[in-house]
């Protein structure tokens, strides 16, 4: 059975650390030994926080977060080994530091149950994480609260040592459990690779607090400081090779099974915690029977754990009913929103409607047109006719072909086609939107000037889509003029540089927000009058034909919109859109 290098290197370094401390721990007492023993007592950590640290640069933040939690465990075990080694090795006095030693390793747990609470293998390691460090702000004050509590005052306000060891052997064993009681709720209830990950995590945790009540219970004898130190370096080995076997196997994401996971474990025990304080502050003065002075300093920890747990869940509140706010807000857009998409829907169906009632309707309009044109065509065929007839003939003559024009260019407009682009003269686009839009500006005090050179480079496009997009631009702009009483509307196209640009400029009130005009759903119209989508289907289609458009406001007053679209170097016959939609007659 062949194993690959990097195995070979873990067996290696798992010989080298248990293998390099026991051949220390036997070798005769003397500042030989101990220094090795602390040495491998100190690199043991730096490698079971490499280890881990190598899984938090995934894609997830909770993956990332739980790898990242582990490792701020395996940081204060360190700083507690560091400690000790600095009284060992430097002041010679082993427990010069005992009771800060102590506080660090019952804080490991923190990070531990709080990485636990994540249990990234039943969420989406995709979401978010919110008020992470508050809650493991919260949960380290809960802890260190019960430290100073239960065990502190019995080795500074009324020093009695038997109840000092009595108080911590107990302390330390009731995080222990937890500890391993969270781990092992996470190793039942998973199963595939996150199933071998916590496996080891809970050997890991087990082994380390074994040591710790055995070193606890029997202190004065010879065999608990090197078994104590032998389960730390074994437990972080072992917690090193966990993280190791994450990198490499496959951790899929899975989503939440329901709501309730979300529910985070470090947050509900820290509540209950939180609530226990009055109990504890209420028992500390009437029913303890420890000296006053223990009892005054537990009502002032209790009291001081209560304030700042007190604001850190005031913090935690005031920063979910923001969020909340936001959701709410956020919601109230989306069905604004939806109801403008459900109008722009009704819109369309109300237009794809009309584009079939005016094709249905050509012929009976345009039968009776070509009717007239022809009769008149008669009377101006003949020889000699009256002044007075042949005057009247032209006008019927000239009316009848501008309402021919008019309804080409309508069905033209509302006529449902696929996209098909061919080169087009814009000129001609142009001035079939503007006189559809003329149309009803009668009485409005509002003009709309066209102007195009006589020679313009063609363009390739789709008539009908270009149509609608100047359609609308001038729509804008006469609602926007009528707002404010009348304007001048004018529309400029000219050659420039390979491109064909139009400018549409007003003298109305301007916009508001010129740099959100394009975006979806975007109006300052009342609801039920715009949509906030024409625009931006504007942009889109502007887009397609390798175009570009802009808004801006003037310097004097109103706005302006520019398009440009790629010009093609070929020769094109000036033609109207009513020679391009004959075929949709």
């Amino acid at each position: 059975m062949k194993y690959s290098r990097s195995s070979l290197a873990v067996f290696g370094a798992w010989i080298l650390a248990l293998g390099g401390y026991c051949a220390a721990t036997a070798l005769p007492v003397g500042s030989f030994s101990a220094g090795a023993r602390n040495f491998i007592e100190g690199v043991v950590p730096i490698f079971a926080n490499g280890c881990l640290l190598w899984n938090a640069a995934s894609p997830y933040r909770r993956r990332n977060a739980f790898w990242k939690l582990l490792a701020l465990s395996c940081t204060l075990l360190l700083l507690g080994r560091l400690v000790q080694m600095y009284d060992e090795l430097i002041l010679h006095q082993p427990a010069s530091h005992f009771i800060l030693i102590n506080g660090l390793r019952f804080l490991h747990t923190v990070p531990l149950i709080a990485a636990a609470a994540l249990a990234p293998h039943r969420r989406d390691m995709k979401a978010p994480m919110r008020h992470g460090l508050l809650d493991l702000s919260l949960l380290a004050t809960v802890w260190i609260q019960m430290y100073a509590f239960v065990v502190i005052p019995w080795e500074f306000v009324s020093p009695d040592r038997n109840l000092f060891s009595r108080w911590n052997i107990a302390t330390l064993a009731i995080q222990s459990f937890i500890i391993i009681a969270c781990f092992a709720i996470l190793f039942a209830s998973s199963s595939g690779s996150w199933r071998i990950i916590y496996g080891h995590i809970l050997g890991a945790v087990t082994l380390y607090s074994g040591g710790v009540a055995v070193s606890l219970i029997y202190a004065h004898r010879a065999v608990a400081a090197p078994f104590q130190g032998f389960s730390f370096v074994a437990s972080l080995m072992w917690l090193g090779t966990a993280g190791i076997i994450a990198g490499r196997l496959p951790i899929p994401p899975e989503p939440a099974e329901s709501p309730r996971g979300e529910t985070q474990w470090q947050l509900t025990l820290s509540m209950i915690a939180v609530l226990l304080f009055p109990l504890l502050a209420a028992w500390a003065a009437f029913f303890s029977t420890a000296p006053a002075s223990v009892s005054k300093f537990r009502l002032i920890v209790t009291l001081a754990a209560s304030f700042a747990a007190s604001f850190l869940v005031f913090l935690r509140q005031q920063l979910s009913n923001r969020e909340r706010t936001a959701l709410v807000q956020q919601l109230s857009t989306s069905l604004d929103n939806v109801n403008r998409l459900q109008a722009e829907f009704v819109q369309s169906e109300k237009l794809a409607s009309l584009g079939k009632l005016a094709a249905g309707a050509a012929h009976e309009i345009n039968n009776p047109l070509a009717a007239i044109i022809g009769y008149t065509d008669l009377l101006l065929d003949d020889q000699v006719p009256p002044a007075r007839t042949r005057s009247l003939a032209e006008k019927i003559q000239e009316q009848a072909r501008r309402t021919k024009t008019l309804v080409t260019n309508l069905l033209s407009f509302a006529r449902q086609a696929p996209s098909e682009k061919q080169l087009l003269d814009l000129s001609a686009i142009l001035d079939s939107a503007v006189q559809l839009r003329r149309l009803d500006l009668h009485g409005k005090n509002i003009r709309i000037d066209l102007h195009t050179p006589s020679l313009l480079p063609a363009v390739q496009g789709d008539p009908n889509q270009l149509v609608q997009v100047f359609f609308h631009l001038i729509s804008n702009a006469v609602e926007a003029m009528e707002a404010s009483g009348g304007g001048v509307l004018t529309v400029t196209a000219r050659a420039e540089k390979g491109t064909v640009a139009v400018e549409f400029a007003d003298t109305g009130p301007g916009m508001k927000e010129p740099d959100k005009v394009f975006d979806p759903f975007y109006t300052t119209k009342p609801l039920g009058k715009g949509t906030g989508l024409g625009l931006s289907i504007c942009y889109g289609i502007i887009q397609e034909h390798g175009g570009t458009i802009a808004g801006s406001n003037r310097t004097d007053g109103g706005c302006s919109f520019r398009l440009e679209l790629p010009a093609v170097l070929a020769s094109l016959p000036r033609a109207s859109v009513a020679a391009l939609s004959q075929r949709a007659l």
